[in-house]
């Protein structure tokens, strides 16, 4: 059997980290973390990374191995995770990888293009613009200085235009001309699997998960993370809600139905952008259909075509 690297996806508090855990028993192998918050050492709770004892069940990588201010990016984590992946399949040829990250799963599955790293001090040039102009003043600079990418980007997503705008100023060229938009040669098979369920499920799972990471204590881990809130990693969804409630902007409550709503929010675009992937094979977690038996009948069809 060729090696294969079963990518585990699906929107947040669908449950991919217990679904994960179970395969890796199943098959033996470890788990690598594909969410890009769960890296960070300082986000234990808002992030809701495995706990001790699922960490301890099964071997995780990528998971509370850097300090919050600390860069990274995803090509960074493509080059790591390959290099990982050479290890890993030589003691087994089945390894997996999860989390909700759209960009750096697709880091690991098609490649991406060659960006250099950013100077510190140029980030943070862009935060602090964003901080006084807001993402308008985000966009009037993108479009002066990349007038391609921002017919392109997301022109909601703030992240995604400062990126742009720190590669621009890094390199004097413009970011779109590193797009190649060119799938990258893989030396594994990559088995996708979708994990979905109906809107009201979904929604009542994240609604519950929330309320357990406010019960764990959320808002406490979020005033300990204040004094850092302008970083860009801690412009999360859980967090930056607390720090609204922090500056008497609304209260405790209404920052807690924030979380929810924001939660489901993302889950959302997380559902629309896998919607247009068609390698993804959709299992139904709200069947009774038993996944390790779906993975093995995936795998084995896999095979069969070789």
């Amino acid at each position: 059997m060729k090696n294969i690297l079963i990518v585990i996806i699906g929107p947040t508090g669908i449950g991919k980290t217990g679904y994960s855990i179970e395969l890796a028993r199943h098959f033996n192998c470890e788990i690598i973390s594909a969410d890009s918050r769960q890296f960070f050492k300082e986000m234990k709770i808002g992030t809701a990374p495995p706990s001790p004892e699922q960490l301890q069940e099964v071997k995780h990588h990528f998971v509370g191995f850097l300090p919050i201010d600390q860069y990274y990016s995803a090509s960074i984590f493509e080059r790591e995770v390959l290099d990982l992946l050479e290890s890993l399949f030589t003691k087994n040829p089945v390894a997996i990888l999860t989390g909700g990250s759209t960009l750096y799963v697709d880091s690991i599955c098609n490649g991406i293009d060659d960006i250099p790293d950013v100077d510190p001090e140029i980030r943070q040039k862009y935060m602090e613009k964003y901080l006084n102009e807001g993402i308008e003043g985000l966009r009037v600079a993108l479009k002066l200085m990349d007038p391609v990418h921002y017919c392109q980007v997301d022109l909601k997503n703030h992240k995604r235009i400062m990126r742009a705008l720190e590669i621009c100023e890094s390199t004097g060229r413009p970011y779109s001309s590193f797009l190649s938009g060119k799938k990258k040669a893989r030396d594994f098979h990559v088995l996708k699997i979708g994990l979905r369920m109906d809107r009201g499920g979904l929604y009542d799972r994240i609604n519950r998960r929330v309320d357990s990471m406010v019960e764990a204590g959320l808002e406490q881990e979020a005033i300990s993370l204040l004094p850092k809130r302008h970083l860009n990693s801690l412009d999360t969804v859980g967090y930056k809600e607390f720090f609204g409630f922090f500056d008497g902007k609304y209260e405790r409550t209404h920052a807690i139905e924030l979380i929810k709503r924001n939660s489901r929010r993302y889950a959302k675009r997380q559902i629309t952008w896998w919607a247009k992937d068609g390698a993804i094979k959709w299992f139904d977690c709200s069947g009774n259909e038993d996944f390790t038996s779906f993975i093995d009948n995936e795998l084995a069809e896999l095979n069969a075509t070789e």
